[in-house]
């Protein structure tokens, strides 16, 4: 194992942040596998410790036949920020935006370099297409911040890797998948693998999250050159590990295990390992989730478990005004899923509190909600 550290640009005199990076394996493939881009979201964190100990272990066997790098902590920044004891680890505290978003879209600038440059042969134009993602990074001014350099440092990594993995979680939450749509059949035995019960697909989610940041300008050079041979060389996926309270170790260890098997199947790790399981969820367009939303303050009850199918019409939550008694039931308005809440029990404006997976568009525009 290689344990590569980075500092963080912009530290205050007397701190100091890094960034650590640790490199198992060896060969011309790549996976990267992160957690806690949100701080405060520790159950990817958690896998990760699994991931950690395993990765030892296969290559002390010397079973790894690719190049395998985690990061174990992605966001040393969003980790110490606390307030009133509590961790807060979804926003930065200085700009006061969401760690993932304002990715860097490469797409652009690769089209601007590679057009006429890249011809038949597949395997020719990935090599030159990374090399030119690592000369436009290199290329950019000094980051004006830590947060800027961190995301830089992020996709200084992932950016050359045939797998990205993106470990979240939701506030409450069954376990899902987001993706492209073009990833989907690739990632299908991810998800069965993971037992996951929702996968939602969409080729912009709006908002430059950091697995779209890696996937997408592959897809965006394939339709802008038709006439060259561009494979979609990232298979890139955010995979949100159930709720933030989710840390117990077994099934942190299941999950672990899950995504190595499915490194197995992509030919990282050699050995035995389970068959992946017959049965699958089925994925879902992101625009046909159902945010719901309360239409006043008060105390929230949920009315359907998590994971459960709710059909349109069906009640979600109730939410009473302990003052007027003004008392309202919010029900789903699609088919589908129920697959996150709001941990906290308060209504309060713009906050949703419930999701559900449904199968038929209602949304446009920006998908995720920050």
């Amino acid at each position: 194992m290689e344990h590569i550290e980075h500092v963080l640009p912009w530290g205050c005199p007397g701190t100091q942040r890094h960034l650590s990076v640790f490199r198992f394996g060896s060969g011309p493939r790549k996976a990267y596998i992160q957690a806690a881009l949100h701080a405060d979201e520790l159950p990817g964190m958690r896998v990760a410790v699994e991931l950690k100990r395993c990765l030892l272990e296969l290559q002390a066997q010397g079973r790894l036949t690719g190049v395998i790098e985690l990061v174990p902590v992605a966001n040393p920044i969003g980790l110490a920020q606390m307030l009133q004891s509590a961790p807060q680890g979804r926003f930065d505290f200085a700009s006061g935006e969401n760690f993932n978003r304002h990715f860097a879209q490469l797409g652009p600038e690769l089209l601007a370099r590679l057009a006429g440059r890249l011809g038949d042969d597949a395997q020719a134009n990935i090599s030159l297409i990374r090399r030119t993602m690592h000369e436009l990074i290199n290329a950019w001014p000094a980051p004006a911040s830590e947060l800027e350099g961190l995301r830089r440092l992020l996709l200084q990594h992932a950016c050359d890797a045939d797998v990205v993995l993106d470990l979240h979680c939701d506030f409450e939450s069954v376990l899902l998948l987001y993706a492209l749509p073009q990833h989907w059949q690739r990632l299908q035995p991810l998800a069965a693998r993971l037992h996951a019960s929702a996968v939602l697909l969409a080729e912009e989610s709006g908002g430059q999250a950091f697995d779209e940041s890696c996937a997408a300008p592959w897809l965006q050079l394939a339709n802008a050159l038709p006439q060259a041979n561009i494979p979609l060389a990232c298979l890139a996926s955010t995979i949100e590990l159930r709720g933030m309270a989710d840390t117990e170790g077994e099934p942190a260890l299941a999950s672990a295990q899950a995504i190595l098997a499915f490194l197995a199947d992509l030919g990282f790790i050699d050995g035995e390992w389970p068959p992946v399981p017959a049965t699958c969820c089925a994925a879902t367009p992101f625009a046909g989730a159902q945010y719901a939303y309360a239409p006043h303050a008060g105390v929230v009850s949920y009315l359907r478990p998590l994971g459960a199918l709710v059909e349109v019409g069906e009640p979600l939550f109730e939410v009473h005004e302990p003052l007027t008694d003004r008392h309202s039931i919010v029900c789903a308005t699609t088919r589908g899923v129920l697959y996150a809440r709001e941990r906290l029990r308060f209504a309060r404006p713009g906050l949703w509190l419930a999701k559900v997976a449904g199968s038929t568009p209602i949304r446009q525009g920006r998908l995720l909600s920050d």
